[in-house]
């Protein structure tokens, strides 16, 4: 027992730990000095930085101790317990940065010129930190709690709605912001989503699990009570031992790889389990269905 919650927190608090750190960094050290920007919550923190010079460790908390409660009673305490450790590590880093950086004890990167230098690095380490985030099975909270409600009540894909809120809040920042600057923090989306997809093993939104196991029921339960996804039990025989066997097919966000594969190998540590990206995905819980 001691040994198994000791590899839990190896494997995955600390990771989100140091993806949070990383993303803080990224926040405090190139985007908030050339007065770049962030999309969703982390956005709007940004802006009241800019603004109204708000700690954006202070405005990062309370925005999302709204979206803690809600996603509690919609999501339950399983889905949300990695949620609300990644958001927390979040905040304290970013409190941290802001420790270090008031104290003097580094300097954030400015250019008065050379923006695409700072678009550059923001993006990879912000992307490099969510994507440390996401493949522990973390998120920084935010637009993801929300990205997940809708998800499940009425069926939007979680890119999508984030890449919503993404545009949402990018867009009002041309309000305080020059159009040059958000022009750069495009460059710094754009690269950020390449590492987060890098790290993250695929290129794409999705995957698509291909499971032969001798416990495709129980698999197949646990998938659907954990993680609200989809599967399909196909029948099958195997070749050469001629005994009859399970295919299981699910598609998943890249955010949920890693749990189906905690799944699987809690029920069948024998199964043979091959992934595929996907290039575009069609039905509940994706794009294209509203959920009705």
């Amino acid at each position: 027992m001691r040994h198994s919650l000791a590899d839990n927190i190896f494997k995955t608090l600390l990771p989100i730990m140091l993806g949070t750190a990383l993303y803080a960094f990224g926040l405090h050290y190139f985007i908030i000095p050339n007065q770049l920007m962030e999309g969703g919550v982390t956005g709007i923190s940004i802006l009241l930085s800019y603004a109204f010079d708000v700690p954006t460790s202070v405005s990062t908390l309370l925005f999302n101790i709204p979206l803690f409660i809600l996603g509690w009673r919609v999501l339950g305490r399983k889905s949300m317990m990695f949620t609300i450790f990644g958001t927390l590590s979040f905040t304290f880093f970013l409190w941290l940065m802001e420790t270090i950086i008031d104290k003097q004890y580094i300097q954030p990167f400015y250019t008065e010129h050379d923006y695409i230098l700072a678009s550059l690095y923001a993006g990879v380490s912000v992307g490099g930190g969510l994507g440390i985030v996401f493949r522990a099975g973390g998120t920084t909270g935010g637009s993801d709690i929300i990205a997940r409600i809708l998800q499940k009540k009425r069926g939007f894909s979680m890119g999508q709605v984030i890449l919503f809120f993404d545009a949402l809040i990018i867009g009002l920042s041309l309000l305080y912001i020059p159009l040059e600057r958000v022009l750069y923090t495009l460059v710094t989306v754009f690269i950020g989503s390449k590492i987060i997809d890098f790290i993250q093993e695929g290129a794409y939104a999705a995957k698509a699990f291909t499971i032969i196991t001798n416990h495709g029921e129980k698999i197949a339960d646990t998938i659907t009570k954990d993680m609200d996804r989809g599967v399909t039990i196909i029948p099958a025989t195997g070749a050469y031992s001629k005994q009859a066997k399970e295919v299981l097919y699910c598609v998943v966000s890249r955010q949920e790889i890693r749990r189906v594969k905690e799944i699987v190998h809690e029920i069948d540590h024998s199964a043979f389990v091959i992934i595929n990206d996907v290039h575009d995905v069609l039905g509940e819980g994706f794009k294209g269905n509203s959920g009705h």
